[in-house]
């Protein structure tokens, strides 16, 4: 599984730079020679685009296939593998540049036009699932740790919370696992803790969400793939997302798709779920 921008994104950013040199080669010309005709200074831009030091701009990309006298429908192809390479890793910062609000409000689109949505998270509550007050820390939180200046955060969650209302909206399927872990985990204060479990039990009877709770407990020796890992959510078979340390990752390949397509089965075999969920959900109410 992915556990860094340097994966995924890397080897999109690497397939397209072995393309791009391939294609000057074919085309008899030297670094030099390309850095010239595209009125670049040096080799030095060459060499870093072509070891994927440096991600290539669509207008250096045009102006290298323009050189090289790559055919216009090839070159709308290797734009749109730029598109997709850039499109994968999204760090921290940039999320929210422009504030918290702005940040809620750009993953929006992802979920409404999602009919299947399923989270796996293994240490906190998800988005969809949250109180007010959870989401209130949470976001407080993101705003500390990256320094994020507007005084944005109330409207922030707001805009999180509104996107809750998909939970009812007829025609969809919401699929949640969470390690028994994250309903333990003190990070915002007991009280906090204690409304959002609350909240959680009533979630369980909500009849387009489906919540499992792995407990700490559960057999996982025989399950190669049933190790906790980074929390992740998938929309449909199209996209999944998954949240790192300093940034999120947009994966779109089929292969990588199924991976956590088989990471989700493998959890959600060996969770608990209604009744028994429940059961762990006030254990961890009752808890000192």
């Amino acid at each position: 599984m992915p556990s860094s921008s340097s994966s995924s994104a890397q080897q999109a950013r690497q397939a397209l730079a072995g393309q791009l040199r391939e294609i000057r080669e074919d085309a008899g010309l030297t670094g030099d020679e390309l850095a010239e005709a595209a009125g670049w200074h040096g080799r030095s831009k060459v060499s870093k685009i072509e070891s994927g030091a440096r991600p290539i701009s669509a207008e250096d990309l045009r102006a290298w296939c323009r050189v090289c006298g790559v055919p216009p429908e090839r070159t709308n192809e290797l734009l749109a593998a730029r598109g997709e390479a850039a499109g994968m890793w999204t760090d921290s910062r940039r999320i929210n540049r422009a504030g918290l609000r702005a940040a809620q409000k750009g993953v929006r689109p992802i979920f409404d036009r999602a009919t299947s949505v399923r989270t796996y998270e293994p240490r906190m509550i998800p988005g969809l699932l949250q109180t007010a007050d959870y989401a209130t820390a949470v976001l407080t939180a993101v705003q500390q740790r990256h320094n994020v200046q507007a005084d944005d955060l109330s409207a922030a969650v707001q805009e999180r919370l509104a996107r809750q209302a998909i939970l009812r909206q007829p025609g969809r399927t919401f699929a949640f696992l969470l390690e028994e872990s994250a309903l333990r985990y003190r990070l915002y204060g007991r009280e906090i803790l204690q409304a959002q479990l609350a909240h959680l039990e009533s979630i369980t009877r909500l009849p387009s969400v489906s919540l499992g709770i792995v407990p700490l407990g559960a057999p996982r020796a025989h399950s190669p793939h049933a190790a906790p890992v980074e929390g992740f959510t998938m929309f449909d078979d199209e996209m999944v997302s998954v949240e790192l340390v300093s940034g999120h990752l947009q994966l779109t390949q089929k292969w990588e798709i199924a991976l956590y397509a088989e990471r989700f089965a493998a959890f959600a075999n060996i969770a608990a779920y209604g009744a028994q969920a429940r059961r762990l959900i006030a254990a961890a109410k009752e808890a000192d």
